[in-house]
């Protein structure tokens, strides 16, 4: 292991002074007084940080050349104890010597940092991750999850071979494992020259049914399709380098059999978007995000990357686009056409780069103010061409644009969980105040789902919003027209305690299955009468004249529907006259217009003789119900097909 050629970027000399003692210029360090060993390897270490376009500290270096323990002999005896209790930056720059330092020794020893079941990352030279050019410096690959020899050995030899990055080398060895234990299950498992498309059929039934460790629930359908890509990249790598050549060529994945089929649209998982009130408290709090760092570079300051937190924010608000697309937003990414702005995104999702989304002249300003900022601020180089330029990191420079982790894990995470002082739900404790919502649930992510929300609530037309959204399948989109399980059983036990007969007398069901079993909605309220609720509510013998039926049962998210009835029946009712019809067709409306108003008056006055708090929750719930039966009845034109007959 040579050092000598080993150059130093600042002046490793002492300088004496007027009384023989030795001083220090700001930009000088000094390694005389630790061993040659660690000399060399201070050197070797800070070069190749150099190299890789590391800022490097000289008070920082002359800080931890101090900190180091008298009499040792190499970096390589420190105790990892000793790291971890320097200060932070100390500890990393430390950490990154001894990175290449121990790298370099294996290599001059002829040890091979792959030979065991658990490899160290900083050890084995892989990349970080996808878009991280830089070797990775923390954590280990473990393969001993891999119960078979045979395939832990195929697995390690893909590392070897392909060197995919860290994250990407850590997924494969997941979906090896996946594998390795359906294969467990089998009677051969562990004798490769025995498997067969059949065992191939079990590792993909292990695919389909792939639920996250940590707490048990389902993968998405696309993330169970992406490990099953990493499982058929891996088999045809061993394919064709020759690995596999003692296992039959039935072991295989046959493309039209082994498929992940989409899964309905999860009634869990509809109700991600984040409630529009939570939304209204994050923005009365905008102004403390992205203060949770004073990080300053290149001529910015901690207030000037607080202001492009901030306004990424409020696109992502808006605009409804996954964090990625705004966050690498091009600067020249407003476009006014006909008066009308805009917004020109990248879907990389998909790969279908250039789309346009109309937006807000409200959004548009907020670009436009952030395009006058980016002028006035200095100027970086590498970011010149980005909306968002990269923050960088404390010893990188900056390059591109700021990335999705670095927004969404730090910035915004901080944001939520630390700086912000109270967020409070619309449902109430028992002690009748709002309870406190949960922020694990508020992720960048789910302003998407809000905006699509938001459009459908609306009642934007699907395929218009399957535009917006830049879905590909009208399914996706229908899912934002339907509300959750769960946030439709709390609407239902909200509701269905101020049930009222025609005459307006309190008739309320006791939970929210006799609700959902006991009756069917009609159009001005729910019907319980046995033969109409089996048939779904197309078997009323009095031709839905409900006001006039003992089993008629409306409740407050009927409201609305009864008001327009009785404006309805009003308007008739003046035609009727107006047409000189027969006195008994008039009194007909009279009674019906009574009966209706009498229902929707009592509702009225059960809301109004309520406390604030509980009549907001009443009015929520009663929206939520209203859009239930709303995207019951609508049936897309897309979705039919007819039949030619001859």
């Amino acid at each position: 292991m040579d050092f000598d050629s080993a150059y130093v970027p600042f002046e490793a000399r002492r300088r004496p002074n007027s009384a023989g003692a030795a001083a220090l210029g700001v930009s000088q360090f000094s390694l005389a007084e630790v061993s040659l060993a660690i000399r060399q390897e201070v050197l070797y270490g800070l070069q190749q940080r150099d190299a890789a376009g590391i800022t490097l500290v000289p008070q920082r270096i002359r800080r931890a050349i101090a900190a180091l323990p008298s009499g040792l002999a190499t970096l390589l005896d420190l105790d990892e104890s000793f790291v971890h209790g320097l200060p932070a930056d100390l500890a990393g720059m430390l950490n990154g010597i001894l990175q290449h330092v121990r790298r370099v020794r294996l290599e001059y020893d002829g040890t091979d940092p792959t030979s065991g079941d658990v490899w160290e990352s900083a050890l084995v030279g892989l990349t970080a991750g996808r878009g991280r050019k830089y070797p990775a410096v923390h954590g280990v690959i473990d393969f001993r999850p891999v119960r078979q020899s045979w395939l832990r050995e195929l697995v390690k030899e893909y590392g070897r071979t392909v060197r995919p990055n860290v994250f990407d080398l850590r997924q494969t060895v997941y979906a090896v494992t996946l594998a390795s234990n359906a294969l467990a299950n089998r009677p051969h498992g562990d004798r490769p020259e025995k498997l067969s498309m059949a065992d191939m059929s079990i590792v993909v039934d292990e695919f389909r049914i792939a639920r996250r460790p940590e707490d048990g629930h389902a993968y998405s359908t696309g993330h169970r399709r992406a490990l099953l890509r990493l499982w058929r990249a891996f088999l045809e790598y061993a394919r064709q380098a020759g690995l596999m050549d003692h296992v039959p060529g039935g072991f295989a994945l046959n493309p039209k059999l082994h498929t992940i089929a989409a899964l309905e649209v999860s009634e869990d998982e509809i109700g991600r978007a984040i409630p529009e009130h939570v939304i209204a408290q994050l923005d009365l709090h905008i102004e403390l995000l992205g203060t949770s760092t004073r990080y300053e570079s290149g001529g910015w300051t901690a207030s000037d990357f607080a202001r492009m937190y901030q306004a990424a924010y409020r696109i992502l608000r808006d605009t409804g686009r996954r964090p990625g697309e705004v966050t690498s937003l091009h600067r020249d990414c407003l476009e006014w056409v006909d008066g009308k702005p805009t917004l020109i995104y990248d879907n990389h999702k998909r790969r279908r780069h250039g789309r346009r989304l109309p937006i807000t002249e409200a959004t548009a300003q907020e670009i436009e103010f952030w395009q006058k900022e980016l002028q006035r601020l200095a100027q970086v180089p590498a970011c010149e061409q980005w909306l968002f330029p990269s923050p960088g990191q404390r010893n990188r420079p900056r390059r591109g644009h700021l990335t999705t982790a670095q927004f969404c894990n730090r910035i915004f995470r901080d944001w939520v969980d630390e700086l912000i002082p109270e967020l409070v739900d619309e449902r109430l404790g028992d002690d009748g105040e709002p309870l406190s919502y949960d922020r694990t649930q508020i992720i960048p992510y789910g302003f998407r789902h809000a905006y699509a929300q938001r459009h459908a609530d609306a009642g934007t037309r699907p395929d218009v919003l399957r535009d917006l959204m830049d879905h590909r399948s009208l399914d996706v989109t229908m899912g934002y027209y339907k509300v959750s399980l769960g946030r439709k059983q709390e609407a239902v036990r909200t509701v269905a305690r101020f049930a009222v007969d025609r005459h307006g007398s309190p008739k309320r069901f006791e939970d929210p299955l006799a609700y959902e079993v006991e009756s069917v909605a009609v159009p001005y309220g729910g019907c319980t009468e046995p033969s109409n609720v089996k048939a779904g509510g197309g078997h009323c013998r009095i031709r839905f004249q409900c006001a006039g039926c003992d089993f008629y049962r409306p409740d407050p998210s009927y409201l609305p529907a009864l008001e327009q009835q009785v404006a309805d029946l009003r308007a008739d009712r003046e035609a009727a006259l107006a047409m000189e019809t027969a006195d008994w067709v008039v009194r007909n409306f009279d009674d019906q217009i009574r009966a209706y108003a009498k229902s929707a008056d009592r509702m009225r006055r059960q809301l109004e003789e309520m406390p604030e708090e509980e009549r907001a929750t009443v009015e929520a719930a009663s929206r939520e119900l209203r859009k239930v039966r709303s995207a019951a009845a609508f049936i897309p034109v897309q979705s039919l097909t007819f039949r030619k007959t001859s």
